[in-house]
């Protein structure tokens, strides 16, 4: 990337890599495998019209122009939003990274020119098909998503692997498409951090309640991970004003993905369904060593009100079934050996978006990566993703 502005030279400093056995950088000889297990597709604008039943095609997402020339950002089953900038709004490097990736040869080619060997596929616009309420509409996006997704990457699995969009407030119509994504060659879906989005209420359905038990039985039978990505269960952008970017992004959008991981581990969810793997996506992984205290903490002094009784402590379900991704986050890396999460935490350079770290991906791991040992540094960079989600890299 040529357009390196002042406000992005910090991502070009490293401290090197002094000691270490490999290299991060993709012109070695002698490079780790490196598995980006969070990146994002650019679909076309288009997509859900073309391949939505035109019965739903007035409920689709869409940007809407008001009166004073505004744009908005509509989507059913979410405030309305203000559409901020457009790519000409931005300059050097940063438009550079915003105006990239729709096409799959290019993303080889700019993946390979930082380093990474294969690639963990998100939406980048249309996660927001959780949103909904109506089934049935947010079904029909799915699918179509997922055809697009499986046409544009299923020939470049290997490398390009995309997750499956999977709706989850109704679990015959989510199971139906589980089945049918796979016999497509999916290899991991991804679902909403809550079922029901927005819904904070105790008598609302989540993942804990005896009748999503169907679901998690298929997908341990699948044979599939699942990943949930940040901002899926509710409406991350609650703070408005000064502050607003910041605190939405640290606060509001992983705390439902906090709330996702411990009620699966303490729920019993995981110890029912030894087979599932559950992956929590852009969440960082500094709170993974605090969420296992925190529910063993919980488990042990709230005995009294805890239940079910488990057979393990909450934190062993964390520790082996359960991942998190992360872009930089060397205080969560600092946590990993000294409290057993060197298995559990996966590097990702979030391509193309601006939170993450292409194309300085070696840089960003040289600055957070100096403190593991050889072993924990090879998992956390690829071998760990490349046996969940079944690279051949």
């Amino acid at each position: 990337m040529r357009n390196v502005d002042e406000n992005n030279l910090w991502r070009l400093e490293t401290p090197g890599a002094d000691g270490w056995a490999k290299s991060v950088w993709p012109d070695s000889d002698n490079k780790y495998t490196m598995i980006s297990c969070d990146s994002h597709a650019v679909e076309p604008v288009d997509l859900l019209a073309k391949r939505v039943d035109s019965r739903f095609h007035d409920r689709l997402p869409r940007v809407q122009v008001d009166e004073d020339g505004s744009k908005w950002h509509i989507v059913e089953g979410m405030e309305p939003a203000r559409w901020i900038m457009d790519n000409e709004d931005l300059s050097g490097e940063d438009r550079e990274r915003n105006a990239v990736g729709s096409d799959p040869e290019e993303r080889l080619r700019h993946q390979q020119r930082d380093g990474v060997d294969g690639e963990i596929i998100f939406p980048n616009k249309f996660s927001v098909i959780f949103a909904t309420c109506d089934p049935e509409f947010a079904f029909a996006q799915a699918r179509a998503y997922n055809d697009w997704a499986w046409e544009t990457y299923g020939p470049h699995v290997h490398r390009l692997s995309p997750m499956a969009l999977i709706p989850t407030m109704d679990i015959d119509l989510a199971i139906e498409e589980i089945e049918r994504i796979r016999r497509l060659g999916f290899r991991g879906v991804t679902i909403p951090v809550r079922p029901i989005y927005g819904s904070t209420s105790a008598l609302e359905a989540h993942y804990h309640r005896p009748e999503y038990d169907r679901l998690w039985a298929c997908l341990e039978d699948s044979g599939l991970p699942v990943t949930a990505h940040v901002g899926t269960g509710k409406d991350p952008r609650t703070t408005r004003g000064r502050g607003g970017a910041v605190t939405n992004y640290v606060a509001h959008a992983l705390a439902p993905s906090v709330e996702f991981m411990s009620l699966l581990c303490s729920s019993g969810v995981l110890e029912r369904f030894p087979g599932l793997r559950v992956v929590s996506v852009e969440s960082g992984v500094g709170w993974f060593p605090w969420c296992g205290q925190a529910m063993d903490e919980a488990y042990r002094k709230h005995h009294m009100w805890s239940f079910p009784k488990l057979k393990h402590l909450p934190s062993d379900y964390l520790k082996t079934q359960c991942f998190a991704t992360f872009m930089e986050d060397p205080v969560g890396l600092s946590l990993a050996e000294e409290f057993g999460y060197s298995e559990s935490m996966l590097w990702s350079n979030d391509y193309p978006h601006q939170e993450g770290s292409w194309p300085h991906s070696a840089q960003a791991i040289e600055r957070q990566m100096n403190r593991l040992s050889e072993a924990t540094r090879a998992k956390i960079l690829g071998e760990t993703a490349k046996a969940l989600f079944g690279f051949d890299v």
